[in-house]
């Protein structure tokens, strides 16, 4: 069973207990899925309205979007978790000889870039629901701008805990070239996001 067919009490237990996964990565692909969701309902709720006739097309748009992005953190869920315990069965071989050292690394080496790598698409797709949220923020039913605002700050959220993920893993990988390539997109998009959380704030003065 896929992580995102559990019930919610049941994948809350699961990630509360002893076991390692679901973990940080796994959750933040959740959080980024609620938040496309959220998107959605509130670019729903602005369809049919004739108050907001002029933005039905942009609503469209955006259910349609966030839709696909939804299905595809969901399915990032696994992935990740998949991800991890391809680094802890890395971990676990046998490093007896010298050949078997070589091959843990090898294998260690390029499941740390998976795991690297999963979170940060997260993360990725993440910002993009952001950049929805803003505009079902912006132009959506004013009824249900707490509900865009959660939508936004869950994105938010979603984008560096994946980012956090990443980073983690890339203290382990030995190619300096490849962590650094991996360490310039992590801060643009960790500063993107940061400054991107401010201006969707900022739209909404009487909140704040």
């Amino acid at each position: 069973m896929k992580l995102y067919q559990k019930t919610v009490e049941e994948l809350c237990l699961l990630t509360a207990s002893k076991i390692p996964t679901p973990g940080g990565g796994a959750i933040s692909a959740m959080n980024g899925a609620f938040a496309a969701a959220l998107t959605s309902m509130v670019a729903n709720l602005t369809l049919g309205k004739k108050k907001y006739a002029c933005v039905q097309m942009e609503m469209n748009r955006i259910i349609q979007e966030a839709e696909t992005i939804r299905i595809e953190l969901l399915e990032a869920m696994d992935l990740d978790t998949s991800a991890f315990n391809g680094v802890m069965i890395a971990i676990g071989m046998p490093k007896e000889t010298d050949e078997e050292r070589t091959s843990r690394q090898i294998t260690l080496q390029s499941a740390l870039k998976k795991a690297a790598e999963i979170p940060l698409h997260v993360a990725v797709i993440s910002e993009r629901v952001l950049v929805l949220a803003e505009s079902a923020v912006r132009l959506g039913n004013k009824s249900a701008l707490s509900d865009g605002l959660c939508a936004a700050m869950m994105a938010r959220s979603a984008v560096l805990g994946a980012l956090y993920n990443t980073k983690i893993n890339l203290l382990s990988i030995e190619d300096t070239k490849y962590s650094d390539e991996v360490m310039t997109q992590v801060r643009t998009i960790e500063a993107r996001v940061i400054e991107h959380e401010a201006t969707i704030l900022a739209l909404t003065p009487k909140l704040n």
